[in-house]
């Protein structure tokens, strides 16, 4: 319903204000360029009518296939993908909803994945009035100062806070999921995690986290591929994002991307570059 994608629906106010996205929109038009919204392009314009009435198609859908957490209670209520849940909010703030089609008001929230994406949801559970937030990561907490095997300018792989954890919340890491726990109405209560070694669960280290609300912020597997991308027949790279050469043209003639949905998932700047 509007244009903007990732920028306007992924990420909080709190953290890119919506006047940015206008203003360069509004540019844009002045400039000659055509928006339609509300398009499901695949459906409502198939492959074939795109390729017959345009000389080239750029294919900048992100990455938007969510990595899922197959652990037993998956299935219960209260378990959503981060964005199933931060779309809601930048309705409400857009004016489009009055209330979130999912809240963390009141709720003990558990976040699972330490990147940004979790750092906008736990910025959010935090505006919507979360009774507690925990933010968990598999990973070991990484180093306060650049490790000597990451040399500038490698982008160091350091202990980083941003403004949602200033707000507050716990982080924990070296985590391991287990189980989701049910309510006995079919809803999450509990999170059953262990200490991690590496990606194994350390025997013994059992312990249950209560929580009411879990959102999987563990990244991406790459662009969403039934639809539009199967049937230009673009093919795909081993991390499956669509691949593409130095000149962003895909194995399709006529058919380039740029983005996340060639690159992976990563940050505005690439996509800045890129466009």
């Amino acid at each position: 319903d509007r244009i903007g994608g990732l920028l306007r629906y992924g990420i909080p106010e709190f953290k890119m204000e919506k006047r940015h996205i206008e203003r360069r929109l509004d540019q844009m038009k002045a400039e000659g360029t055509r928006f339609r919204a509300g398009v499901n392009v695949g459906v409502d314009v198939s492959a074939e009518q795109l390729r017959a009435d345009f000389d080239a198609v750029l294919l900048a859908g992100g990455a938007t296939a969510g990595r899922d957490l197959p652990i037993p209670g998956r299935e219960l209520a209260g378990i959503h993908q981060a964005m199933e849940y931060l779309p809601g909010s930048n309705r409400v703030q857009q004016g489009d909803l009055t209330e979130p089609p999912i809240t963390a008001q009141g709720k003990q929230v558990v976040i699972i994945g330490g990147g940004d994406t979790g750092a906008d949801c736990l910025g959010t559970a935090h505006r919507q009035g979360a009774a507690s937030v925990t933010q968990l990561e598999i990973l070991p907490c990484p180093p306060a100062s650049r490790p000597g095997h990451q040399p500038w300018p490698t982008y160091p792989m350091i202990y980083r806070i941003s403004s949602a954890h200033e707000e507050g919340g716990d982080r924990a890491y070296a985590v391991s999921t287990l189980e989701f726990l049910a309510d006995g109405g079919g809803r999450v209560r509990a999170l059953r995690v262990a200490d991690a070694d590496g990606f194994n669960p350390v025997p013994g280290t059992d312990r249950d986290l209560p929580c009411d609300l879990v959102l999987l912020a563990m990244g991406f597997t790459g662009a969403e591929r039934p639809g539009l991308l199967a049937d230009l027949g673009v093919e795909f790279d081993a991390r499956g994002n669509v691949a593409r050469d130095a000149q962003y043209a895909t194995s399709v003639p006529g058919v380039f991307t740029a983005g996340d949905m060639g690159r992976g998932q990563s940050l505005i700047v690439w996509a800045i570059a890129e466009g």
